[in-house]
């Protein structure tokens, strides 16, 4: 597909400073057309979502690198790669935040874009407002989410007492030696927020450092298990080597609940420190790179994973399944079975969201991180 003569030249001024350009110039602009690259959290760089893609563009060099963290993808933009990449892929408070303020996004186009949060579930609908700058800007488009909190056994813990007791549970005598903990070290840093009663998203203040150091140094104390690998957790869990683990969500219980075991189930709190709410929602922006020589392709890209089979398999990606803002399309809907729908617990998502709070930035991160990177080490 000649994407160049199509999105450069749609008038004849555009073609005719196609045509003014120096041959080196030219070249590397129809070098672009040709290639699109996405820094992305997991799922976007499989072959399951890239595959069809590349089918749709045929001779297109479509790359994806999988990071580990938000700020380190960000920090990549920052250090010199705006010229590598198209698209990036990251949770919702950072393309607000940090990525449009610091010129390293552009906005979309709102005639092409906005048109798909007619169709998404209701919670994105509206539209989304963290896919907008405080200026207006349409700055990314919303797809894969999920509440993430906590993981029980219900075999051993009911999902009333879960929910019930909320964080507070890992801090029961009773519990330990019978829980794990998966480090996902940013997230505990915001669940061991939750647990000590205070907001991780406001400055926690001398008094919250200090609720943070004794509730962190209590669930390392009655932690059974440490790691940072989910397949582990809920091994030990299905085992019943453990009842619970803290930090966790549809994302991490959802392998094990599609392999039939859905007594392993993601817990949102009925209650919290976080204006009354105790669960959190991540939902990812992905969104086009200020890169001064983007690819036509990127826009593409966004619009190809708006299709009902592609949004599936973004939903159903290698490895972990997350519900996507697509679904509220019924033609989008339709291509989940029944089974799949249970592994992501879609019975509970609306009542979960309900009780939660999105993801956000933590101003005093660096210095909480501290605190639990010693106590993690007991």
């Amino acid at each position: 597909m000649e994407l160049t003569r199509r999105h450069f030249a749609k008038t004849a001024a555009g073609a005719a400073a196609f045509a003014a350009l120096g041959t080196h110039a030219r070249q590397a602009f129809a070098a672009r057309d040709k290639e699109m690259n996405i820094l992305c959290w997991e799922g976007y760089n499989t072959d399951n979502v890239l595959g069809p893609f590349r089918k749709a563009f045929p001779g297109v060099t479509a790359r994806a690198e999988s990071g580990t963290s938000d700020p380190d993808m960000i920090n990549k933009l920052r250090a010199g790669e705006l010229k590598v990449w198209d698209l990036i892929n990251v949770n919702q408070p950072w393309a607000r935040q940090q990525l449009f303020p610091e010129k390293l996004i552009k906005p979309l186009s709102k005639d092409r874009f906005l048109p798909y949060f007619a169709t998404m579930s209701p919670e994105f609908s509206a539209p989304y407002p963290l896919a907008f700058a405080e200026s207006g800007e349409l700055i990314g488009m919303p797809q894969r989410y999920g509440p993430f909190s906590f993981v029980v056994n219900t075999d051993k813990i009911s999902r009333k007492t879960a929910e019930d007791q909320g964080w507070s549970i890992f801090l029961d005598p009773a519990m330990k030696g019978r829980f794990g903990v998966l480090t996902y070290d940013n997230w505990n840093v915001i669940h061991l927020c939750l647990t000590a009663g205070i907001n991780p998203f406001k400055a926690v203040g001398a008094d919250g450092v200090t609720k943070f150091t004794d509730t962190t140094k209590k669930v390392f104390e009655g932690a059974k298990m440490l790691s940072d690998d989910l397949v582990a957790m809920n091994t030990a869990l299905i085992n019943g080597e453990i009842d619970a683990y803290f930090t966790g969500g549809t994302y991490t219980a959802s392998p094990a609940r599609f392999d039939g075991a859905t007594n392993i189930r993601a817990i949102t709190p009925n209650s919290g420190p976080v204006d009354g709410k105790g669960g959190i929602v991540w939902i990812e922006l992905t969104s086009v790179v200020n890169n001064p020589d983007v690819s036509p392709l990127a826009e593409e890209f966004l619009h190809f994973v708006q299709k009902p089979e592609i949004a599936k398999a973004v939903s159903f990606a290698e490895g972990t399944y997350n519900p996507v803002s697509q679904m509220g399309n019924p033609d989008t809907f339709k291509m989940w079975s029944n089974v799949e729908l249970d592994a992501i617990q879609w019975d509970s998502l609306t009542e979960e969201l309900s009780r939660s709070v999105d993801f956000s930035i933590v101003p005093d991160y660096e210095e909480l991180l501290k605190i639990y990177t010693v106590a993690k080490r007991r």
